[in-house]
């Protein structure tokens, strides 16, 4: 029983930071993509598209964080003393990007500094995401159940490479995002973006899925391994499926497509990060099990889950109903 609450708590930690990457991913490309927009009127509809939702999708951001103190607080020991920066720095920068929603409806003269700050603050919570997955990924120095790295063991080429991968990433489903939510010249814009970002974004993706399998033997053995390599071929075949899928979305004009295979490219990433790292929470060193609170702790906090999550699932899903559809410039949150 204590492996099966701890495996069903790594899969509620694991849908919280998916729901986060998804829900907010779209916002923050939307700020990555705003020193590219053209006119005022273009910024607002743009920044309008995701000011109802944007605060609801960083509750899952606090979901997973909180979640992983709770109830897997040696993981959490192990992985903030090695992420401390990028971590500190993605929450700075998100401090940054929600004041700027707010404040830049409230000056004229001083807006173009909101817009400084709403770009900035996107650019680097992406990055720093990004950056903190690569630092994972290649490994976390772990001796007698602590953190035995340096103070810059985070940054290294191949943490850069996810940091920029992200960037795209998010880049691509925010253009993908406008394309579905608006009309007129922010949609022919978006249009454009999302061409140049897909790009960018398969073939960063490429690299960095050809990269991990050789940072760690466990990873080489999981993807190239046989009977393993029978299913985790099936991924890299699915991303080709959801490029597919945005391709003809984007040729076809069925705005709704480009946004979903977006999204299908974000969760096929993410079952190749499962594949990795199962059943490790702190690759190479700890496990679900070995990070695990007492059951007894398991237990309680799961009874909070159960009703929670559907709470949070339930007025996420009521919000993006209400605003669903395409935006109208006369109108918008002010």
């Amino acid at each position: 029983m204590e492996f099966d609450l701890a495996f069903i708590w790594a899969g509620l930690i694991a849908f919280a930071v998916l729901a986060y990457v998804i829900l907010d991913g779209f916002d923050l490309g939307v700020g990555i993509l705003f020193p590219f927009m053209r006119g005022e009127a273009n910024k607002d509809l743009a920044m309008n598209t995701v000011a109802p939702v944007w605060d609801g999708n960083e509750t899952w951001l606090v979901l997973g964080g909180g979640g992983l103190f709770a109830v897997f607080p040696l993981a959490y020991a192990v992985i903030m003393p090695a992420l401390y920066v990028p971590i500190i720095v993605m929450l700075l920068a998100l401090v940054f990007r929600g004041v700027a929603f707010e404040f830049r409806w409230r000056t004229t003269r001083g807006k173009f500094l909101w817009d400084v700050s709403f770009t900035f603050g996107s650019f680097m919570a992406a990055l720093a995401q990004g950056i903190a997955l690569g630092a994972l990924v290649q490994g976390i120095a772990v001796e007698g159940r602590a953190y035995a790295g340096g103070n810059w063991d985070w940054l290294s080429p191949f943490s850069v490479l996810t940091g920029v991968a992200l960037i795209c990433a998010y880049g691509l489903m925010g253009a993908t995002w406008l394309v579905m939510k608006t009309d007129g010249p922010v949609r022919t814009m978006a249009r454009r973006m999302a061409k140049w970002t897909g790009a960018a974004t398969l073939v960063l993706v490429g690299l960095v899925s050809l990269i991990t399998p050789f940072l760690n033997p466990l990873y080489l053995e999981r993807w190239f391994g046989f009977p393993n390599v029978l299913f985790s071929v099936m991924v890299p075949a699915a991303i080709l499926v959801a490029a597919l899928v945005f391709i003809k979305g984007l040729r076809d004009e069925r705005d709704a497509w480009p946004f979903l295979a977006t999204i299908a490219l974000f969760v096929l990433s993410f079952v190749g990060l499962g594949i990795s790292f199962y059943p490790y929470m702190v690759p190479p060193s700890l496990t679900i099990r070995d990070v695990a609170a007492p059951d007894e702790s398991l237990w309680f906090l799961l009874a909070g889950a159960l009703v929670l999550v559907p709470m949070i699932l339930a007025y996420t899903g009521y919000a993006y109903w209400v605003f669903r559809g395409k935006v109208d410039p006369a109108g918008g949150y002010h």
